[in-house]
């Protein structure tokens, strides 16, 4: 992994402890955005040992409770270190716990945007901070303080979600300042650091020239084979080894799986050879190899899995060819970023809840790392850091911010199902919540989700009938049903069931069950396609993330051959968090009519997503 150093000499750190939460190193990458050392550490390491280099300490969020015997703890004497102290989310809850506050489960927890108020002036928070939105992402809370504490910030359902000790630099937040989306969270951390006086330690701009120079020294005389996938993240790790490398010891591997966009392999020539990167890459065309893997599998980690172990033992058979007859030893090289790592369960020193497995941390990946036969040049960025990198490497802007593509492809945009799932009922407590008119159906399928740094597999929830069209009201009624149900971890609206008369009723597609095939995949490439061509048309491709189309296995009543299609706009800068796109409604329109010419009487319905990130990932599965 990428390391990152002082620059010149010794410097004091601030020291992010992790407690295995989702957004730990996102924390460090803030610090160094405020030009900072920053540097993660286990949660558990002993005060004395950081006691010397520390000049301020951050403990993480995680996904356990203090309530749990066996959940992550830091060394008592951490609090008594003389440095400023902040302790987020997990890392609050524990703060309190620990100097002698309560903490209790609470019956409706937070998940996702709050509104913050500034109960009295802290020099922490900016003086735009009263009434703006927060991120958040728990369930147990802080109900009454350690001795010397106050309360300067609260939300609905946290009395508590900014406290400070009365004289000491001690600090906790309910809230999570490292994420975008919390509005003051970057001034704040910023704050932060310039309490602790530590601005000005470290260098952004250095990164590029430091990595080349550890590939050079890692790799040594061995050669790299890189998988390219003409994402940003694979094409600024192979950018970065033939930078670093003689050109005959970097090759790259373009492997087609049969579940790219439509055009995309042509589209990946055509960028990656502009780019001055075509040099040594080699086209592969392995879709019967993953149809094959695939067969049979509905479950999400169960195909990313497979997914993954075909990507390397197509990578083998590649590299074999390719180094036939010389003495080359190979490294595999790959485009890892760290929210990859962090949401397929962390790295071998955490203990991190697995959301999702990434195809490049499968456990074969895994078993290479251990026995370093894989250089990755990116694994402690978050995209934001990627893409910056990018630029500074000189590579095309386009290609720098193309939309972000999974490397697993359609095959996680693709719902299966064997069906014969549960469909659980909304409760009177979750009906109430509707606006007059408006329906609500649970259907009988499941994606995946994060909430309170854990992963969640649920059902999701589909409004449909007359609902308000305004973007606020209906985040707000998904925000609020999500927060109290225990059932659902998505909240969509159906683009084309706009009346209580024609309200939809979903079950599974006939004829289950329904796996990751070609024609599945083709209809979906066909309808991701044609949300494409509207977005490029309306111009706003580059003012979205990304859109993700997903296709499920479920039929109305009236086409049960049929399928449903979801649109997944979202805007983020890092993917650890997002909030739903609020496109213009004229141009909702126009995708759904767009979906719907597609796959004609193939399309069951068109579903728009509208849940942030927490409690939904950006991708269904």
């Amino acid at each position: 992994m990428a390391s990152f150093e002082a620059n010149g000499g010794a410097k004091k750190v601030v020291y992010v402890l992790d407690c295995g939460g989702q957004y730990c190193h996102l924390i460090a990458s803030r610090i160094r955005q405020h030009a900072a050392l920053s540097k993660v550490v286990p949660c558990d390491v002993p005060a004395e040992s950081i006691r010397g280099t520390a000049g301020a300490v951050i403990v993480s969020g995680g996904p356990e409770s203090v309530f749990d015997p066996a959940a992550r703890r830091v060394d008592p004497k951490v609090w008594d270190l003389e440095v400023p102290i902040l302790g987020i989310c997990y890392g609050c809850q524990l703060l309190c716990h620990d100097l002698g506050g309560e903490v209790e489960e609470s019956r409706v927890g937070e998940f996702g945007e709050a509104s913050l108020r500034v109960a009295s002036s802290r020099a922490l928070l900016p003086a735009e901070a009263d009434g703006s939105r927060v991120w958040m992402s728990h369930r147990d809370r802080v109900v009454s303080l350690p001795p010397g504490f106050e309360t300067f910030g609260f939300t609905e359902h946290s009395p508590h979600a900014c406290v400070a000790h009365r004289d000491k630099p001690i600090f906790g937040l309910q809230w999570h300042p490292e994420v975008q989306h919390s509005v003051p969270g970057f001034a704040t951390l910023g704050r932060f650091v310039d309490l602790a006086g530590l601005r000005g330690s470290w260098n952004c701009e250095d990164f590029a020239d430091a990595e080349i120079a550890r590939l050079r020294r890692v790799v040594s005389a061995k050669s790299v084979f890189v998988l390219v996938s003409g994402g940003v993240d694979s094409t600024v790790a192979y950018a970065l080894c033939a930078k670093a490398l003689p050109a005959d010891r970097v090759a790259g591997l373009y492997v087609d799986t049969g579940m790219m966009r439509k055009d995309e392999t042509r589209l990946v020539k055509e960028s990656l050879e502009k780019a001055g990167l075509g040099g040594r890459l080699e086209y592969v065309d392995a879709s019967e190899r993953f149809l094959e893997a695939l067969e049979g599998l509905v479950e999400p980690e169960a195909k990313r899995r497979a997914i993954g172990k075909t990507f390397l033992e197509v990578q083998r058979t590649e590299c074999a060819r390719l180094f036939a007859g010389t003495s080359a030893e190979w490294l595999l090289g790959q485009g890892t970023i760290y929210p990859d790592t962090i949401e397929s369960g962390g790295d071998s020193g955490q203990r991190a809840d697995v959301i999702k497995t990434h195809h490049n941390r499968v456990p074969e990946i895994d078993k290479l790392l251990a026995e370093g036969r894989v250089v990755e040049p990116l694994a402690a960025l978050y995209k934001d850091e990627v893409r910056a990198v990018g630029e500074r490497l000189g590579l095309p802007h386009a290609l720098v911010w193309r939309h972000p593509f999974p490397g697993p492809g359609l095959g996680v945009r693709l719902l299966c199902t064997r069906g014969g799932e549960s469909r659980p009922l909304l409760r009177d407590s979750d009906l109430a919540l509707l606006p007059p008119g408006v329906c609500a159906e649970i259907p009988p399928l499941r994606s995946v989700g994060c909430q309170g740094d854990s992963r969640t597999y649920r059902n999701f929830v589909v409004f449909s009938g007359d609902y308000p069209r305004d973007w606020h009201v209906l985040g707000a009624l998904a925000t609020s049903l999500i927060n109290q149900s225990d059932t659902v971890n998505r909240a969509t609206i159906s683009l084309t069931r706009r009346s209580p008369s024609n309200a939809q009723f979903f079950d599974v597609t006939a004829d289950p069950p329904h796996t990751v095939t070609r024609p599945r995949l083709d209809r979906l490439r066909d309808a991701d396609a044609a949300v494409a061509a509207v977005l490029a048309d309306a111009n706003l491709m580059a003012s979205i993330w990304q859109c993700p189309v997903a296709m499920a296995p479920l039929a109305s009543t009236d086409r049960p051959r049929a399928e449903t299609v979801v649109l997944r706009p979202v805007d983020s800068t890092e993917a650890m968090t997002a909030s739903f796109s609020k496109l213009p409604w004229p141009v909702v329109d126009r995708l759904a009519d767009a979906v719907k010419s597609a796959l004609g009487d193939s399309c069951a319905d068109v579903l728009y997503d509208i849940t942030n990130k927490p409690p939904g990932t950006i991708e269904w599965e």
